[in-house]
């Protein structure tokens, strides 16, 4: 598929390609160069992502913050010692 690239440095990307990789109006893409060619990626959000993964059975997000917070003040003292 062509696309031409505008004075702007513009590129419309072919609908076809939006579909395929689920790209829609504001969504954020990166590029990637290897060996001379560009990797057109889409960017996932935090929202986007949001249920992906199953909560633990009995988890809550106060718990995870204590659970995070000792596994950091543990990292900390390990590294002063």
């Amino acid at each position: 598929m062509l696309s031409t690239v505008t004075i702007k440095g513009q590129v419309t990307i072919p609908k076809e390609v939006r579909d395929l990789l689920h790209i829609h109006p504001n969504d954020k893409v990166d590029f990637i160069i290897e060996g001379g060619r560009a990797i057109l990626v889409p960017v996932k959000t935090l929202k986007e992502l949001r249920g992906a993964v199953a909560a633990k059975e009995g988890a809550t997000i106060a718990l995870e913050r204590k659970a995070a917070k000792r596994a950091v003040a543990k990292r900390l003292g390990e590294e002063s010692a």
